[in-house]
């Protein structure tokens, strides 16, 4: 019953930062990995408790989705979901004691994408466009990153694709959150099919994910940006020092 409790409230938790910010993940899968579940089932079964939050937004974001760097929406999805495939599979084919070595390296990424990723975006936004197998080659890794892994991979994909040319930030949030759920969609079924989703675990968390979704969509209304970012921020650095301390201590 304590597990069932905690894993529901990092459910809870992670998807209300996930409506608010994203970084759901910092939260989820130590909650996971705490309770017992090995890190690569911990990594997957995140990913599918978190993936319905995911799906409600895509579909109130399906109105602005557009092309990006002049490549129509179909392609990159095609490219997202062969990146999805490949990433998901690779997780499913590395071994939990490598992966428990990989795992503090990757959440220090996606921690520091989660605190340079708009400056970035920002900074090195351009308006050349590059070529259709560049900007292909670049979503292929990204789609590959967001089903190994994914965390902050939507703030890669602002990032890389402001850096392409793609245009502003908020044009271009409606594709990069369907692209993301895109990703994690194909990485779900791989997933299922391997039978890498440790169920008992998965349930309670998707139940608090959704809720928590909802809860942090009303929340984002009232709560100032720069307060949700630095809260964001807070877990990433913890989350990420926890997983350092415990690898190498």
């Amino acid at each position: 019953m304590y597990d069932i409790m905690l894993l529901f409230l990092a459910g809870l938790l992670a998807g209300s930062m996930n409506a608010l910010a994203g970084g759901g993940s910092f939260v989820s899968l130590p909650a996971l990995i705490s309770v017992g579940v090995p890190s690569v089932a911990a990594n997957a079964t995140s990913t599918l408790a978190l993936f319905p939050g995911g799906m409600a937004s895509s579909w109130v974001y399906r109105d602005g989705v557009r092309s990006v760097c002049g490549v129509n929406v179909v392609p990159i999805a095609i490219v997202t979901v062969m990146g999805g495939v490949a990433g998901s599979i690779l997780l499913l084919l590395t071994p939990s004691r490598i992966f428990d070595g990989l795992l503090p390296w990757l959440l220090l990424v996606a921690t520091l994408m989660l605190t340079a990723g708009p400056r970035l975006s920002a900074r090195f936004q351009t308006q050349a466009r590059p070529s259709v197998l560049a900007f292909a080659t670049v979503q292929f890794f990204l789609g590959l990153y967001g089903g190994y892994f994914g965390g902050a991979v939507g703030l890669m994909m602002l990032a890389a694709w402001s850096a392409l040319g793609g245009g502003d930030i908020k044009s271009l949030n409606p594709t990069r959150m369907v692209m993301v759920t895109a990703a994690n969609a194909v990485a779900v079924v791989v997933f299922v099919l391997a039978g890498a989703i440790v169920w008992q675990e998965c349930i309670p968390m998707t139940i608090g994910a959704v809720i928590g979704g909802w809860i942090g969509a009303h929340i984002g209304r009232r709560l100032p940006s720069s307060v949700v970012r630095v809260l964001t921020l807070a877990v990433a650095f913890l989350t990420t020092a926890v997983f350092f301390l415990r690898a190498y201590l």
